[in-house]
């Protein structure tokens, strides 16, 4: 990935816990720690579009659906805020579980959101994001 499209990381966490970055998605972004159910992981992985951390993104993404790349440094989307609206399974106990949210973001175009529902399945102590069933831009 290109320096370019990696983006100043905040000191708030853009996930929306309320959490310093450092004390919430920073440390699945180092590789200091895994994400421990589906819902942080769908919160890493929004903290990680925000702050243009592609490999993040690659490295969460499931390996039967991955894609080569993203191309993030090609998305003109500011990320403003997540709201998660809905999640069913996902917990440790759990090997599958979806998470349905709400991101918003600011483009050319003004302000807009996106609400999508989620996949993702653990392999292993590892969640993984899967495909979205329901995506409406």
């Amino acid at each position: 990935m290109s320096r370019r499209a990696r983006k100043t990381r905040p000191t708030a966490c853009p996930c929306g816990t309320g959490l310093p970055y450092a004390e919430c998605c920073g440390p699945f972004h180092a590789g200091k720690a895994k994400a421990p159910t589906a819902t942080a992981l769908m919160r890493s992985r929004y903290s990680a579009f925000a702050a243009g951390d592609e490999a993040y993104l690659l490295r969460t993404w499931h390996p039967l659906t991955r894609p080569e790349r993203i191309g993030l440094g090609d998305d003109p989307r500011q990320w403003t805020g997540l709201e998660i609206i809905e999640a069913d399974g996902g917990s440790p106990l759990h090997t599958a579980g979806t998470v349905r949210f709400r991101a918003t973001y600011t483009d050319a175009e003004g302000p807009g959101s996106q609400t999508e529902r989620s996949t993702f399945e653990r392999i292993g102590p590892d969640w993984y994001y899967v495909d979205a069933l329901d995506f409406t831009p």
